[in-house]
């Protein structure tokens, strides 16, 4: 986007909901594009589960940020304040649950188009799972139950996204099938414990909180199979 706000997308293998360290959502915040940013957390995958936005505020509370919760099972804004209230973010911050569901939710409210419009005025658009899921334009989910493709993502991070990369029996093998199928786009599979930021679709930089844990980039072969790229990720200690 020429003489634009960057437009960031983050790719989370974990966070408040998962680690005790808070080294990624630390990580995270330190790419917000303000010093004290506004962070909305938007549960819409697990069906607003109450517990998880408990952990949310818990976590995010003492942090120096401005936290708040978008709830779409009972909604309580119109239209134009939820507009309003989306574009005035920093960071939007989407959970984890059913990648399906939340992609359906949000287009029956119109959160889909808010969204977009909120990525090109420079909102950090970030999560974990189906909230990592749901950015690119097509993903790896367990939506329908048994693991399989999802191909209408929002499409703002090009290729696919596939979670839980190293932790879910079957997911790099039924991620690389889905690839070298055609059936997804060459993409990211992301490791727990790992985050990736991109800018404008490119990526800018992939961190981990634990040795070990990577990023791959994923593409099908001339013979019908997969390559897998893993890419360095920079460790998280807590001091930058």
């Amino acid at each position: 986007m020429m003489g634009g706000p960057a437009r960031g997308v983050a790719l989370l293998g974990g966070g408040f909901s998962t680690d005790e360290d808070g080294l990624l959502d630390d990580w995270l915040l330190g790419h917000a594009r303000s010093s004290r940013p506004k962070v909305c957390f938007v549960p819409t995958a697990s069906g607003d589960a109450p517990a998880y936005v408990d952990q949310f505020l818990s976590a995010f509370k003492p942090r120096d940020c401005e936290p708040s919760v978008l709830p779409l099972f009972r909604r309580q804004l119109d239209d134009a304040a939820l507009r309003t209230f989306l574009l005035s973010q920093d960071v939007v911050y989407v959970g984890g649950g059913n990648t399906a569901n939340l992609l359906a939710v949000w287009r029956a409210h119109g959160v889909d188009q808010v969204l977009r419009d909120a990525y090109d005025r420079g909102t950090l658009l970030c999560g974990i799972s189906a909230g990592a899921n749901c950015w690119a334009q097509g993903s790896h989910t367990d939506s329908f139950g048994p693991l399989t493709f999802l191909q209408d993502g929002l499409g703002l991070l090009p290729g696919s996204v596939c979670p839980h990369y190293d932790s879910e029996p079957g997911r790099r093998t039924s991620y690389r099938e889905s690839v070298a199928t055609g059936m997804l786009s060459p993409g990211w599979a992301v490791e727990d414990g790992v985050g990736a930021l991109f800018a404008d679709g490119c990526l800018q930089e992939a961190v981990s909180r634990r040795p070990g844990a990577h990023l791959y980039w994923v593409q099908a072969d001339e013979d019908h199979g997969t390559l897998e790229r893993a890419l360095p990720c920079r460790v998280l200690d807590g001091t930058a």
